[in-house]
């Protein structure tokens, strides 16, 4: 048997609470989370803030951009980057990180988390 997932919505943001090609971090219970505004495409991506490379929650202020048409964001301390689709790291390593699905309604940005 198949379970369905159930994701619990979140009201995060405020759109305007976002930088353009930015990212902040929001906090759901004691999970910290990177929120970004890929303007430039016209999508919202969500992972986890910490980088697994050093264990630090740093993810929220890294630069977005693409690699191959894939958006991607590169950690602020050591470059390493991340997929926002799928969460795996684009620079080689075996790490990879957590992606939440995004969504926005009448101007506020929801994150999805599954139960």
């Amino acid at each position: 048997m198949i379970a369905e997932k159930t994701i619990t919505w979140f009201a995060a943001c405020s759109v305007t609470d976002v930088p353009a090609n930015g990212g902040v971090c929001v906090k759901y219970n004691d999970t910290q989370i990177a929120l970004f505004h890929f303007t430039r495409r016209d999508e919202w991506y969500a992972t986890q803030n910490e980088c697994p490379h050093r264990m630090q929650m740093a993810l929220s202020r890294g630069m977005i951009g693409t690699q191959n048409d894939e958006p991607k964001v590169a950690c602020p301390f050591h470059k390493k980057t991340f997929s926002l689709v799928t969460g795996e790291c684009l620079s080689g390593d075996e790490c990879a990180i957590k992606t939440y699905e995004v969504k926005v309604e009448e101007g506020i940005v929801y994150i999805g988390i599954e139960d």
